[in-house]
């Protein structure tokens, strides 16, 4: 199968994702274990294979085939000499096809197969006194095709690794439609080329499964072990020990967490491995990403310590920019800094803590509110309000990426140092209450709207999905599309400052 095309090669990526993901011993066990896995169901499956077939026809029609020759004595006529040049199959259909898995692999069945040949024909004889030639063109349809393959993809270092097995093709039989020539031509043709025509037919399509099993298996191993989501983050996509195969489903695990621009992975944070995904039977979807609760404390992490968790809170109206609008709760601000214009200033002291219960996700933020204010254009630290936040989040689905949704659920506040004295921390609970709740909220959330991708290849597109947590997991269960023109995702900012 010569893989000419770009669409080509990304409907493979999925394709080898998921229904040739198979070990080839299915019984290994490993300590590595992945935060991120994908479970693809049997109507995943089935969509794999009637896409991966869809793109082989297509990306092998047409094929050439070699030419051929042959003496051959008919009747009447004598010794014959015969040739077929510019053979050449332009059409293939597959109206069947089955898909099974066994502990060596998976075994893709394709049958009933019909395909489409034309070609030139031509043949010279010598008679007592010359010498009598003639050529056209031919149409033969190639009936009950059969092409059978197995294959296991292993884990080598972090990369796929593609191994074909075994490979058949037989073609059942031919029928030959010859345009002119003699009325014995006919006959002569099958008699002499039939055989060879189903032989050269069979070889070339082994030929071509060949050939594309060496490409997918290149494309495969050139698969980055780190996707880049912005500047500042990156996805380590590495695969994690071998895939797991049930009897409806195939599970693949990657690594899952964030590491830092600098390449450093974040996982030594988490000595905590992460437990068994497969979470149901029977799944209605064609496919189920699962996020344990360390990718999102992982990203946390990255950007925390790469210092992109601080940001000052626009959008606020200007009763709350100048220290008028807040004489009646810090008195000694409007005293000291009559009419100044000021500015709040977050900044989160420690990564987010981010848990993830059934039906739920919480998290808590400690951060520093820091009042400043703009004395004679220079800018005055006054005084910093401790915070620990608690919020409930909410995840959804924007395309292929996976967004979400912050709500505050409560907060405590205490006085870390003031420059003006004594606050009254009663009245600034209040005032914090609405600046967390109207501003600091909703700034967060404009971080939050873009999510970052799910680790799913370009063109295809999350079809009706569905979102559930349990166990420490936030599992997206979903449909597919494949679009070969699908644009490009946006980058992505999840929890950058603006």
């Amino acid at each position: 199968m010569e893989i000419s095309s770009k669409s080509m090669e990304n409907a493979i990526r999925f394709i080898f994702f998921s229904f040739l993901l198979i070990p080839a011993n299915t019984q290994l066990e490993s300590n590595q274990k992945g935060y991120i896995s994908a479970v693809i169901s049997t109507k995943g499956l089935d969509f794999a294979k009637d896409l991966l077939i869809e793109k082989a026809v297509s990306s092998i029609i047409p094929l050439q085939l070699s030419d051929i020759e042959k003496s051959a004595k008919i009747p009447v006529v004598g010794k014959v000499r015969m040739g077929l040049s510019d053979i050449v199959i332009y059409s293939v259909d597959f109206p069947f096809s089955s898909i099974a898995t066994g502990d060596s692999g998976i075994v893709l069945v394709a049958s009933g197969a019909t395909a489409n040949l034309n070609m030139k024909w031509k043949y010279s004889y010598k008679t007592w006194i010359v010498t009598i030639s003639d050529q056209g063109t031919a149409t033969v349809e190639v009936l009950g095709m059969v092409v059978w393959l197995k294959a296991a993809v292993i884990n080598e270092e972090g990369t796929l690794k593609l191994l074909l097995s075994e490979y058949e093709c037989h073609v059942k039989d031919i029928s030959i439609n010859v345009d002119g020539g003699a009325s014995w031509l006919y006959q002569g043709i099958i008699d002499a080329f039939r055989g060879k025509i189903m032989s050269e037919v069979e070889d070339a399509i082994i030929k071509k499964i060949k050939e594309g099993i060496i490409k997918l298996d290149s494309l495969l191993q050139s698969l980055p072990k780190q996707l880049q989501v912005n500047s500042v983050v990156a996805l380590n996509v590495t695969f994690m020990d071998d895939p797991l195969l049930t009897n409806s489903s195939v599970e693949l695990e990657i690594n899952g967490l964030f590491n830092g621009a600098d390449e450093i992975s974040v996982s030594n944070y988490y000595s905590k491995r992460a437990q068994n995904f497969l979470s149901c039977n029977g799944l209605a979807k064609m496919v189920e990403i699962s996020l344990h609760e360390k990718v999102f404390q992982s990203a946390a992490s990255v950007y925390f310590h790469a210092d992109h968790m601080h940001w000052t809170l626009n959008k606020i109206p200007e009763s709350l920019t100048n220290t008028a609008g807040w004489r009646y709760i810090i008195p000694q601000l409007y005293e000291q800094y009559p009419n100044d214009d000021m500015k709040l200033h977050v900044t989160v002291t420690s990564p987010p803590v981010i848990r993830i219960a059934d039906h739920d996700v919480d998290t808590t933020i400690y951060a520093d509110l820091t009042f400043e204010v703009l004395d004679s254009s220079e800018v005055v630290s006054i005084a910093c309000i401790s915070l620990v936040i608690s919020a409930s989040c909410s995840a959804e689905i924007h395309r292929n990426n996976l967004t979400g949704s912050i709500k505050l659920t409560n907060f405590t506040s205490s006085l870390a140092w003031s420059n003006i004295g004594n606050l009254n921390m009663h009245l600034l609970q209040a005032a914090m209450s609405t600046v967390l709740e109207n501003f600091f909220m909703p700034d967060l959330n404009l971080h939050l709207r873009n999510g970052f991708p799910l680790p799913l290849p370009h063109g295809f597109t999350l079809q009706n999905a569905e979102i559930v947590q349990l166990n420490s997991k936030v599992m997206v269960r979903s449909d597919l599309s494949y679009t070969e023109d699908m644009i490009s995702r946006p980058d992505i900012n999840f929890l950058a400052t603006a």
